[in-house]
């Protein structure tokens, strides 16, 4: 044999030598590739997994807030609930001193200046009530409201309409618009409405 096929030889079975180390390397590049696809997968999975566990955090976390602010808010505004439900008894007594006295005559000017007094109380007291939005509830010649009136008893009123509030025997108050004590009134009954029997 010559050089040049002794060369050629040699070169021939370089290339078979390297196909034949290159196809194990292409399979096992091949099998790689898959599981680094499969891989990625289940990474990209678990991002997206993750991300919306973080949108889920985030809606939560706000919905939380928002709870929060609206009881707060209704902290605030309802706080003084039960302070005004002790202060209203002072205002029916002013009241009821100022419906005592007015419609007497009285020369004395002791009892004059009492009442003009009680009636300047009365009123400084029902603006201090009004700067906190406790609005009294004097609901005469309205229609009765069961959520807002408490009826102590039905009369017969033939100048005014059924079931509306003839008389309140003692005014309610709100505490921005809530109620902190209905309004105890009296019912205008229609005429011809049937007999309750209230023995039974």
């Amino acid at each position: 044999m010559s050089a040049d096929e002794n060369r050629n030889e040699k070169v021939d079975e370089e290339l078979k030598a390297e196909e034949r180390a290159g196809e194990p390397i292409a399979e096992n590049q091949e099998g790689e590739t898959s599981a680094a696809e499969e891989d990625a997968d289940s990474m990209e999975a678990r991002v997206q997994e993750l991300q919306e566990q973080v949108l889920r955090s985030q809606a939560e976390m706000q919905n939380v807030r928002r709870r929060a602010e609206i009881d707060v808010e209704k902290a605030r505004k309802f706080a003084l609930e039960r302070f005004v439900k002790e202060l209203l008894p002072v205002a029916d007594s002013l009241e009821k001193a100022v419906e005592s006295t007015e419609n007497q005559q009285s020369s004395d000017e002791v009892v004059t200046s009492i009442r003009e007094g009680v009636e300047m109380t009365l009123d400084l007291f029902m603006k201090s009530l009004a700067k906190f939005n406790v609005q009294p509830l004097n609901p005469v010649g309205e229609p009765f409201d069961p959520q807002m009136h408490e009826a102590m008893s039905m009369v017969s009123a033939p100048d005014a309409e059924p079931n509306s509030v003839v008389a309140v025997m003692q005014k309610g108050y709100t505490l921005n618009e809530r109620l902190v004590r209905p309004a105890m009134v009296m019912v205008a009954k229609a005429e011809d409405a049937p007999k309750i029997d209230e023995q039974a």
